[in-house]
C-alpha cells in the first residue's frame, strides 16, 4: 500500500484513545512476530498487543513488546527478569506448568489452506492421512490435532514460520498447511503475494474450533500477581468490542493492510 495512503489513514484519528501511548510505568513482554495478532508493523503491535495495551492503560501502566524468534521469545518470556511473560499463546495442558494465563487477548480459528487446483477438504482430520501437511515448529494446534497425530491420522512436516509454509504450498511442496485464518489473510495481502496467489488459495474451516489466545505470565508468585491484576483490569473493559473495533480498522476486509509509521514500541535484535 502506498505510504501516502497509510499516513493519511493514520492521521485521520481513526484509532481509539486506548491505543495512545503515555509516559507511564512500563511492563515488557517478549513475542515472536505473528501478524496480525502481534507485530511491530501494525498499529498497537497488532490485535493482541493493542488489547494488552488497553488493559495496562486501565492499570495506569504502559506495555512494550520486544520481538525474537519463537524459541527465544519463550525462553526470555519465561525466564528473563526483563519480561513479565510472552504473548500471544494458546492455552494447553502442557503449558499449565509454565504459565499463569490471562484473559483472552483475541480469538483465533485454525483452518486448512490448500490450492484450489488440488482441493483438500476432509470432513475429519482422519481424511488427511497420507497428505503432505505443513505446520510450524513449536506451535500448538490443540488437543484435537495432537490426538490425530498420535493416531497417525496426520503426519505434519514442521516449517520455520507460516510465510514459509505458504510459499511451499504455492509451489506444491505441501498439499495443505495448517494456519490461522487472519494470519493467512494478512500474509496473502503482503506485497510479496499478489492477487494471482490469493486467488489460488482456498480454505477449509470446518475442522477446528475457535480458540482464544492469552498472555503467558511467568509461573511464579510474581507472575500470578501480575496475572490477577491483568485479569481484574480486563474485566472492566469490553475486550470483545475492542477486538471488533481493531479488525474494522486493521483487518483485511478490503485488501488494504495499514502499517504503522514511525518507530515501533521496541524491536529487539535476534541474537
Amino acid at each position: 500500500m502506498k505510504s501516502s495512503i497509510v499516513v493519511a489513514w493514520l492521521a485521520c484519528a481513526c484509532w481509539p484513545a486506548w491505543l495512545a501511548a503515555a509516559p507511564l510505568p512500563v511492563v515488557r513482554f517478549s513475542a515472536d512476530e505473528w501478524p496480525p495478532f502481534v507485530t511491530a508493523a501494525l498499529p498497537g503491535d497488532g490485535l493482541s498487543g493493542a488489547l494488552v495495551a488497553a488493559v495496562y492503560q486501565k492499570l495506569g501502566m504502559r506495555s512494550e513488546i520486544e520481538y525474537f524468534p519463537w524459541k527465544r521469545a519463550m525462553e526470555f518470556g519465561l525466564h528473563n527478569p526483563r519480561y513479565a511473560g510472552l504473548l500471544p499463546v494458546w492455552r494447553t495442558p502442557e503449558r499449565e506448568k509454565l504459565c499463569h494465563f490471562s484473559s483472552p487477548i483475541g480469538s483465533t480459528l485454525t483452518v486448512l489452506a490448500y490450492l484450489k487446483s488440488a482441493p483438500v477438504r476432509p470432513d475429519t482430520l482422519a481424511g488427511l492421512r497420507g497428505v503432505r501437511l505443513g505446520t510450524v515448529a513449536g506451535y500448538a494446534y490443540g488437543e484435537q490435532f495432537d490426538a490425530a497425530r498420535a493416531r497417525g491420522d496426520v503426519s505434519p512436516e514442521e516449517g520455520v514460520n507460516d510465510e514459509t509454509n505458504l510459499r511451499k504450498l504455492l509451489i506444491g511442496r505441501y498439499s495443505v498447511i495448517v494456519i490461522e485464518r487472519h494470519v493467512l489473510d494478512y500474509l496473502l495481502h503482503e506485497p510479496q503475494f499478489g492477487p494471482a496467489e490469493r486467488e489460488r488459495v482456498g480454505i477449509a474451516d470446518n475442522l477446528f474450533k475457535e480458540r482464544p489466545v492469552t498472555v503467558c505470565f511467568k509461573h511464579t508468585a510474581q507472575g500470578l500477581e501480575q496475572q490477577k491484576a491483568f485479569n481484574n483490569a480486563a474485566r472492566e473493559l469490553d475486550l470483545e468490542r475492542l477486538e471488533k473495533e481493531y479488525w474494522q480498522r486493521a483487518h483485511l476486509d478490503g485488501g488494504s493492510v495499514p502499517r504503522r509509521t514511525g518507530t515501533p514500541h521496541a524491536r529487539a535484535v535476534a541474537d
